[in-house]
């Protein structure tokens, strides 16, 4: 009987085993002095990636070699997997960009959004977009939130 009960213990150990995902780090580049950008850097590490948050004098040299149109701007830069993330995009947007891999720069959500990750105030939330982006600055609507 122990042998069964051993050998059935085995056949099920890989069912019972969940698999972690594996998710790419992020580098994030903030200014030493905003509140916003750690909240972030919290939800992304909450979500399961490794974050490397570098802060820095000047937050433009990055959103330049991300190729990111200026309207697109917000108050932090980050690169993941050879992606830009400008501002506070959810990393549930960031997963799905990881997955889909489509041919494009990056992903935004310009300006700070209230109920945005990071952003969050109480129970406000303002509707927002996460906008994806070419290196030729071709935009479309990412996901709506």
């Amino acid at each position: 009987m122990k042998k069964i009960i051993t050998g059935v213990a085995l056949l099920l150990t890989p069912l019972l085993v969940i698999a972690e995902e594996v998710l790419p780090d992020i580098k994030v580049y903030k200014s030493p002095t905003c509140g916003c950008c750690a909240k972030w850097v919290r939800h992304l590490e909450d979500s399961g990636f490794s974050v490397d948050a570098k802060n820095v004098d000047n937050v433009h040299d990055y959103k330049r070699k991300a190729h990111l149109p200026h309207s697109l701007s917000s108050c932090h830069t980050a690169f993941v997997d050879g992606y830009a993330i400008e501002g506070h995009v959810p990393a549930s947007d960031i997963k799905k960009l990881l997955t889909e891999k489509p041919d494009i720069r990056g992903l935004a959500v310009p300006g700070m959004p209230v109920g945005s990750p990071g952003m969050e105030y109480g129970s406000r939330k303002e509707a927002y977009q996460t906008i994806s982006y070419t290196r030729e600055g071709v935009t479309a609507v990412f996901t709506s939130h």
